[in-house]
């Protein structure tokens, strides 16, 4: 299984970030016998655009063959995207490591509706 996760840096100590359409990079984590596997980051290149960064985001997390996603915050679009392509939406708070942990664990609550209005990443850095 692969998670998703937004993440403020490049490495398994990174913050999960605020915002997902315009977080820095993503954490691509690989499951396996609820053991945290290989880890990879690839920068957002969405996390610059004017708009619709959450829909171009979503859309290459969901390339890397995800399974769920885990934000702090997921806004309207992306939401649609996810639920459009089955791919559940957890949130989630603290490093990489420990959240992708908590995952494995069930502790994170799904995100079942959108917890940022559409635009919040451009003003709520």
């Amino acid at each position: 299984m692969k998670i998703g996760i937004s993440s403020s840096g490049s490495g398994l100590d990174s913050m999960v970030d605020k915002n997902f359409g315009r977080c820095q990079y993503f954490a691509v984590v690989e499951i396996e016998n609820g053991v945290i596997g290989e880890a990879k980051f690839i920068e957002n290149t969405a996390s610059a655009q004017a708009g619709g960064a959450g829909v171009t985001a979503s859309q290459l997390i969901a390339n890397e063959g995800v399974n769920a996603i885990i934000a702090s915050n997921m806004g309207p679009r992306a939401l649609d995207v996810f639920s459009q392509l089955g791919i559940k939406m957890y949130r989630g708070e603290g490093n990489i490591a420990d959240v992708a942990k908590e995952f494995i664990d069930g502790k994170l609550q799904e995100i079942q509706s959108a917890t940022g209005p559409r635009h919040f990443g451009l003003g709520g850095r």
